[in-house]
């Protein structure tokens, strides 16, 4: 192929025919025409003209025209990208409003009230979040902090970093003073060593759970925490200062009372490490479900008469399949899948668990002796990578206990991902084939069953509270809300999905963002709903930007970036963090690549960025009149109106609920069950 230029001189360059002999004037007609003259008069074609030439030329001729003519398709195509990213609407840029310099590199960070935890060089660090201006510093660790949990606990704050080694600590901060209650898992000899991989606090700090590892094994630790004793321990110093209470004092360094010196507030806060504080009370330690094996009963009734109470029903351990079954089943998969099997398969890795305190509701079991206080968790809920059931256990138990589920959720596929909303109120349920499953954990019912497109499998799920749109804005319902489920579901892909379920008319899904086909630098790399603003998540790209996004549109409102950001090199990975109570986030400012420190610890300085939303012209009424009246609610008197049948149904599911009696039914019928399989079993050996 030539290229156009080149083909356009070669058009006037060179002529059509070329005469052997002498020129003349033709004669005016053709008749007059010498037959014997075709012979002088030779075609040639232009494009031919060189391959006359000798080899490499000829070779070197194609190849000098191929190039040119592929350097002009590039040229075209990035003038046709650039004319697009001129007509691309660039959204506004807000820059943060405040900025926090820190000579070490954060790791990790928290927000909990008016504070501020950062994590990073063996220690934390706490900062006003009103001022950006260093309270306190905490560094008696010997190495760093790598993730950090805040808990309001009312008046007080519960604080959990966990180091590199995987070592976890409960201190609590109260007013002026800074109490170390405990290392969970932090043992003399180092062999022994085990490593916290996941851990939850519930809402209000009555309960805590550890995911630990260690010796090639993996457990989840619960714990009741006394936050009582520790609110009158605190108070009442003299209560906690007993010399005949003796506790195993962490390898930190020697704590000592810090002031306010060198730091940039007044505030004193004191390290009171001399009054020791209650210790949490392990109440259950839980391991993974043991794989199915065959059964020693001899028949149905031996399953009956064997098992004493109903929970742990569905779990699949008690079945009447034998081994000789398992055998022929598992050798009749390796014939099928002979030539996969054969293939040299790595080492399966441990299996990690998700888990969950859920409050008192329908559908969790409680015994009718128990009785919870109101907003205080009564069943953990945990489901275990490549496994397919979901299980509840009760927190009403002590070490001493036998550890049973008290119920058991079964899905179709394993689970892949799951996420509680902050109400406690629902659940999502993402398996292995796509397939979502919306639990309404107050009513005790599921809202629906919904798949995502082909091809999109969960990465994560993001509760949104609810909101509407009232005359073009995005507005929180004064009121309680019943059986009104959002929430955003990022895939796999990158692609960005919306899914909501109302009562009983079912979930329906919506794509937000499409997978990127072109640029994937802007593929979504991790998304954060803002409760501040109803409707809106930040959206974090691969490119270093981040954009708030309106949900119900959807479309982009606006994007924050710091002062001098730049592309990061390779996949980036955000650290921030967004109050749940204030209109606020936090992004750490990640400096350009360089080469990192041999001696473990980042010595290059970082920033933390603050972006306040009431701040900017685009946000500021958004966040402010966020709330409309159910008066103003007119589109929910006609849906229900236009809904009657799916009003009638919800409406008889409720009463049914009310109507049923306490769960200790279900082990009155497991009872009377046993007794009729007692008596079968004694009739069938008397034959």
């Amino acid at each position: 192929m030539s290229s156009p230029v080149g083909s356009r001189a070669q058009k006037i360059r060179l002529p059509m025919f070329t005469q052997k002999g002498l020129l003349e004037v033709p004669s005016p007609t053709e008749k007059d025409w010498s037959k014997d003259d075709d012979k002088d008069f030779v075609f040639r074609d232009p494009d031919r003209e060189r391959d006359s030439l000798p080899q490499p030329y000829r070779m070197i001729n194609k190849l000098v025209n191929l190039l040119f003519d592929r350097a002009w398709e590039v040229i075209e195509e990035r003038d046709t990208l650039r004319q697009a990213e001129l007509s691309r609407t660039q959204p506004t840029t807000y820059p943060p409003v405040m900025e926090s310099k820190l000579n070490q590199m954060p790791n990790c960070m928290a927000i909990c009230q008016d504070y501020v935890f950062i994590g990073g060089a063996k220690g934390f660090s706490i900062y006003n979040l009103y001022n950006a201006k260093r309270i306190y510093v905490w560094d008696k660790l010997k190495v760093d902090v790598t993730s950090i949990w805040a808990t309001d606990m009312g008046s007080e704050i519960l604080v959990v970093p966990v180091d590199e080694m995987g070592i976890v600590r409960l201190l609590y901060f109260y007013k002026d003073g800074l109490f170390l209650i405990k290392a969970i898992n932090e043992v003399e000899d180092t062999t022994k060593q085990t490593t916290c991989v996941k851990m939850e606090i519930s809402q209000g700090g009555d309960f805590a759970a550890f995911l630990l590892q260690g010796a090639g094994d993996i457990w989840l630790d619960v714990y009741k925490l006394p936050k009582e004793s520790w609110l009158k321990e605190v108070e009442h110093p003299q209560l906690a200062l007993n010399p005949k209470k003796k506790g195993r004092q962490p390898q930190l360094n020697t704590p000592e009372p810090m002031t306010s010196d060198n730091l940039e507030t007044d505030t004193n806060i004191c390290f009171k490490g001399d009054i020791k504080l209650s210790l949490p009370v392990h109440i259950m330690k839980i391991k993974p479900p043991q794989p199915v094996t065959g059964t020693t009963f001899k028949s149905p009734l031996e399953v009956f008469a064997k098992i004493e109470d109903c929970y742990g029903l569905g779990s699949g351990q008690n079945h009447f399949i034998k081994d000789s079954q398992w055998e022929q089943h598992a050798a009749i998969f390796k014939a099928t899948y002979k030539k996969y099997l054969d293939r040299e398969w790595e080492e399966e890795p441990l299996s990690t668990a998700t888990f969950y305190f859920l409050l008192p509701s329908c559908i969790t079991v409680m015994s009718v002796e128990v009785k919870s206080p109101s907003g205080v968790p009564c069943v953990l809920g945990i489901h275990w990578t490549r496994h397919h059931n979901f299980f509840l256990y009760s927190l009403n138990r002590t070490l001493k206990d036998r550890v049973d589920p008290e119920g058991v959720w079964p899905c179709a596929a394993p689970i892949a991902v799951s996420q509680l909303s902050s109400s406690s109120s629902y659940l999502v349920l993402a398996c292995e084939d796509g397939v979502l499953t919306l639990w309404d954990l107050a009513k005790g019912f599921p809202l629906g069953v919904i798949a995502l497109p082909e091809g999109c499998f969960c990465q994560s799920i993001h509760f949104l509270n609810y909101f509407v749109v009232h005359k073009g804005q995005n507005m929180y319902p004064e009121g309680p809300v019943k059986s009104h489920m959002t929430c955003v579901v990022l895939c796999t892909d990158a692609s960005l999905h919306l899914v909501a379920a109302k009562g009983t008319q079912g979930p329906t899904s919506r794509v937000l963002v499409e997978r990127p086909v072109k640029h994937l630098e802007e593929a979504i790399c991790a998304v954060a709903p803002v409760p501040a603003l109803p409707g809106m998540v930040l959206v974090f790209s691969r490119n270093g930007s981040v954009q708030l996004l309106d949900v119900a549109k959807p479309q982009v409102v606006c994007a924050f970036a710091p002062p001098g950001a730049h592309h990061p090199v390779g996949h980036w990975t955000p650290v921030f963090v967004v109050s749940l109570q204030h209109p606020y986030f936090l992004l750490r400012g990640d400096p350009p690549d360089e080469p990192e420190s041999t001696n473990g610890s980042s010595a290059s300085q970082s920033s933390i960025f603050y972006f306040h939303f009431d701040a900017y012209p685009l946000l500021e009424n958004t966040s402010r009149d966020c709330t409309i009246s159910q008066t103003d609610l007119l589109d929910g008197m006609v849906l229900a109106q236009a809904l009657p049948l799916e009003k009638r149904c919800e409406s008889f599911l409720q009463r049914r609920f009310q109507k049923l009696e306490n769960q200790e039914n279900e082990q009155e019928h497991w009872s009377r069950l046993r007794r009729y399989s007692l008596l079968l079993q004694r009739d069938n050996t008397k034959k």
